[in-house]
């Protein structure tokens, strides 16, 4: 949202967590759920607007032009907030928005058994795994949500289960 853009009356949700935790299942739920809430699945976003600016073969995947995602982003949560609809965004970088977006950050944890899973399933190559597992063992993107965001507004969930 744009500081000088239409003023919210609805909540923005920020649904995040190490890849394949959940986070695109969960925030649809909770869209179909409360209906007046808009599900925005920020990886589909960044493919259909190309939003990244080269390919890192090692981790096999885009990198992020952070700048052209957020320029996309904040013209949809003003759409929102125009429309008197709020959204539920679901992504694994938490620190790239700024924290007057959102008034809540739902960080999901998985168990790691249930996450290597889900990863090798998804095809991700030894390196892409292991990044992705050493996050949610150290609990990075809960970390980073914590030094991102109002503490009051960070709420860790357990995702075992989508």
């Amino acid at each position: 949202m744009s500081e000088s853009g239409p003023r919210r009356r609805k909540p923005n949700i920020l649904v995040t967590g190490t890849p394949g935790c959940g986070k695109t299942s969960t925030a649809s739920m909770i869209a179909e759920r409360i209906g007046f809430l808009k599900h925005v699945n920020t990886g589909e976003l960044i493919k259909e607007h190309k939003c990244y600016e080269g390919r890192d073969e090692d981790l096999d995947t885009n990198v992020l032009d952070e700048d052209k995602l957020l320029d996309q982003m904040e013209g949809l949560l003003d759409k929102a907030a125009e429309q008197n609809e709020g959204v539920v965004v679901d992504f694994h970088m938490p620190l790239i928005f700024p924290e007057r977006w959102f008034d809540l950050v739902l960080v999901l944890r998985t168990k790691t058994e249930l996450l290597f899973d889900r990863l090798t399933t998804r095809g991700y190559n030894e390196k892409k795994r292991s990044e992705n597992m050493e996050a949610e063992i150290f609990g990075v993107i809960l970390e980073e949500s914590r030094e991102g965001y109002a503490n009051d507004m960070v709420h860790e969930v357990p995702s075992n289960t989508i």
